[in-house]
């Protein structure tokens, strides 16, 4: 028997905390799919998720984190279209200077107001829960 389950990723929104008004990192894909994206990746195998956050944030921003929070998990199976995906979404805090580096074409540190609007895979709807979440203290929705 084949079992076809989904692939654990997380993703890792990163307050920049020596900045005002704790702006986030987000970085532009250089591969598919393209467009702008929470730092994150694919799980390796042995790996926790808490240490999975920590390299991947390092590996894309250059910036060691502190994870502050487990925030949420999304799993919808259409979330990345290359495959099934659920991603464990941390909260974490960072200070310096962001480099894109590993899968990362680009980077910014963007305010709430300045989002790009062509965010990949659920990550608009992520970043929606999360704002609601930071001025409002509404944790998002289950189902």
């Amino acid at each position: 028997m084949t079992y076809r389950n989904p692939t654990p990723t997380v993703d890792i929104i990163i307050e920049l905390v020596d900045r005002s008004q704790r702006p986030i990192i987000l970085i532009e894909r250089k591969n598919p799919p393209f467009g702008w994206a929470i730092p994150g990746g694919f799980v390796d195998y042995g790996e926790s998720v808490e240490s999975a956050a920590r390299r991947e944030a390092e590996e894309e921003t250059g910036v060691k984190v502190e994870l502050v929070e487990q925030f949420h998990v999304y799993s919808d199976p259409n979330r990345d279209p290359r495959q099934h995906t659920l991603s464990v979404v941390f909260i974490a805090t960072g200070k310096g200077e962001p480099k894109a580096a590993d899968d990362a074409k680009n980077l910014g540190v963007f305010e709430f107001w300045q989002l790009p609007e062509n965010l990949c895979f659920d990550h608009d709807r992520i970043m929606r829960d999360y704002w609601h979440y930071r001025f409002y203290g509404l944790r998002p929705r289950l189902g």
